[in-house]
């Protein structure tokens, strides 16, 4: 059994394909919008429509690519974010309604779930907000959003920041932690080993002389 970690995957959410640059995901023609739009207003990105073509595309990779690491047996630490609303509303092509637990049974694992901003509106209604692990001789905070750190730990996993970073180094007075981004922007749109994030942690940590 291995214990993995990772965080938004937004199954059928099609706005976090442009929003968060997944241009891995996007037709030839998608792409091709995307890209003459880099320069453009918000306004006018916003009226883009990623094709349910791209979104297909989009969830069959995270799905493919989290089963191709994870197994039945293997426990799996969610950081929020799972997928797009369980309730039917929202603009023309922000998503397509899923129903998390349904959704729940393509992915290999068992999952302990935090909760994440986009998930208030699915079929998950987890209540756990953030959570401590012991591995080995760490202790490790689980958090959504990494603006609610828990500064009393030497090292918290978050989501929610997307392609914006990977670690990060969080000092509030006297207080510093360093964070590690679970989210698959960052990972290959793969979920990743405790034994990778941590491995991943200490090289950034002597990369830049931090102790």
């Amino acid at each position: 059994m291995k214990y993995f970690i990772s965080s938004d995957y937004h199954i059928s959410h099609a706005n976090i394909l442009k929003y968060c640059g997944r241009t891995l995901f996007m037709t030839k023609k998608d792409l091709e919008i995307y890209n003459s739009l880099l320069n453009s207003s918000e306004e006018e990105q916003r009226k883009f429509i990623i094709s349910k073509e791209s979104l297909a595309i989009h969830d069959k990779a995270i799905i493919r690519n989290h089963n191709e690491r994870v197994n039945d047996e293997d426990i799996v630490i969610f950081l929020g974010d799972f997928c797009f609303r369980n309730s039917k509303g929202g603009k023309e092509g922000e998503g397509t309604q899923t129903k998390a637990l349904e959704l729940l049974k393509l992915f290999k694992g068992r999952f302990v779930f935090i909760a994440g901003n986009h998930d208030k509106s699915n079929s998950l209604n987890t209540p756990i907000i953030s959570c401590k692990l012991r591995y080995g001789n760490r202790i490790i905070n689980c958090v959504h959003n990494p603006n609610y750190v828990d500064m009393d730990t030497d090292i918290n996993f978050c989501g929610h920041v997307h392609e914006n970073w990977k670690y990060k180094r969080i000092i509030r007075g006297e207080k510093i932690t360093d964070v590690v981004n679970c989210g698959v922007d960052v990972w290959c749109f793969r979920p990743i080993t405790m034994e990778e994030a941590l491995t991943g942690l200490n090289r950034w940590k002597k990369e830049n002389n931090y102790k």
